[in-house]
Formats: structure tokens, sequence, C-alpha cells
């Protein structure tokens, strides 16, 4: 899947935006745009490790982190520092327009 233009990131971040008076409504529109569309669970590689990402979650000081687990153990890592495979999951493009928001 292409990278999408700007153009296009700016147009779903409207869309998920358009109810939002601030910054943390912003972000909560954001997430839930995720949380519907991103096709999970998906696998992806952190530091060569295979990890299974089962969730996301909107911490209270404002990231949003993906939940991932390896054998039992679980960690959450920022979803704009989490490697991405190529293809990437489905949705994945929600990820790329959180990333053009928070820039």
């Amino acid at each position: 899947m292409g990278m999408l233009d700007t153009v296009e990131l700016e147009a779903m971040i409207e869309e998920a935006t358009v109810d939002a008076y601030n910054e943390d409504e912003q972000l909560t529109g954001l997430f839930t745009m995720l949380e519907e569309h991103l096709g999970l669970p998906f696998t992806t590689a952190v530091l060569g490790v295979e990890v299974t990402v089962d969730g996301i979650d909107l911490t209270p000081d404002g990231r949003i982190v993906a939940l991932c687990s390896r054998e039992g153990v679980r960690q959450s890592i920022g979803i704009l520092e989490l490697p991405l495979s190529s293809p990437g999951p489905e949705g994945v493009e929600w990820i790329e327009a959180y990333r053009h928001w928070a820039g």
C-alpha cells in the first residue's frame, strides 16, 4: 500500500475530528477511528522479535499506544514508534493520519 499524500491524510483527520473542539477531543476522534479501522490482531517485529498487537489504548498523558504481546509478556509501545511490517495491517492509513496530526 502506498503512502497517502497530505491532502488525503488531512481529509481523514478532518473526518475524525469534525466534532472536536480541542486537541484532546481531536485525539479521541483519531483514536476512535483507529479502534474502528485497524485490523487487529496483527503481527510485527520489534527489535527483531515478532510480537502480536492485539489492541490499542489511549494513555492518560494523551498518547495512543499499541498493546503488544509475546509468549504471555505484554508491553505497550507508542503507536508512532511501532515498526510496521509491509504491507501493514488493514487500516494502517489511520496510523499515518495520526502521525501527520501529531507531526
